[in-house]
C-alpha cells in the first residue's frame, strides 16, 4: 500500500488543498493529512476545528485520514511508516521553499521522498494567508473553501 503525508497548517484549508489530495488519490492508495504545529504562525482556527473541517471535506473517503503532529516531518512519516511527502506548488517561490525543505529532509532520512504536484491554475491566486485576512475583517471567502463550508461554526 502506497501511503503518504500531506503535511501543513492548514489554516484555513483550502480549494487549492482538497484539489491537491484529490489528485494524489490517484498515486497513493492512502493520505494522511497531518496538521502541524508552526512555531512562526498564529494560528487563526484551533487545530481541533482545522481536523474538524478537513474531517468534514472527506467525510466519505476513508483512505484519508487527519492527524496532528508536534515534531518534525520526517520523524512523524518514520512514526507513521510512510515514506512519501505530498507538496503542492503554486508559484516558483513555493518551489525554492519547498525544495530546500525536501532536501533537508532527505538528508535526515534518505529514504522518504518528496513528491511535488501544481497546483491547478485556477487556484493559484489562493492562500491561507491571503483567506485569514479576509476573514478578519468579516469578508466572504466561500468561493476558496471546500464545499462552501460554514467556518463560523468553527471559530
Amino acid at each position: 500500500m502506497k501511503r503518504a503525508i500531506f503535511p501543513g497548517s492548514f489554516d484555513p484549508f483550502t480549494i487549492g488543498h482538497e484539489s491537491i489530495v484529490r489528485r494524489a488519490l490517484h498515486l497513493f492508495d492512502e493520505i494522511l493529512i497531518a496538521i502541524g504545529y508552526n512555531s512562526e504562525k498564529k494560528g487563526f482556527f484551533t487545530i481541533d476545528n482545522r481536523i474538524k473541517i478537513i474531517e468534514e471535506v472527506f467525510e466519505n473517503k476513508n483512505c484519508i485520514k487527519v492527524e496532528k503532529y508536534n515534531k518534525l516531518t520526517v520523524d512523524f512519516c518514520k512514526e507513521k511508516n510512510i515514506k512519501f511527502i505530498l507538496r503542492g506548488l503554486r508559484t516558483a517561490s513555493d518551489f525554492e521553499y519547498e525544495r530546500a525543505i525536501a532536501q533537508m529532509n532527505h538528508f535526515m532520512e534518505n529514504d522518504i521522498e518528496t513528491i511535488f504536484l501544481l497546483t491547478e491554475a485556477e487556484h493559484t491566486p489562493v492562500s491561507s494567508t491571503i483567506l485569514r485576512e479576509i476573514l478578519k475583517h468579516n469578508g466572504d471567502v466561500c468561493k476558496f473553501i471546500p464545499k462552501c463550508i460554514d467556518l463560523k461554526k468553527y471559530l
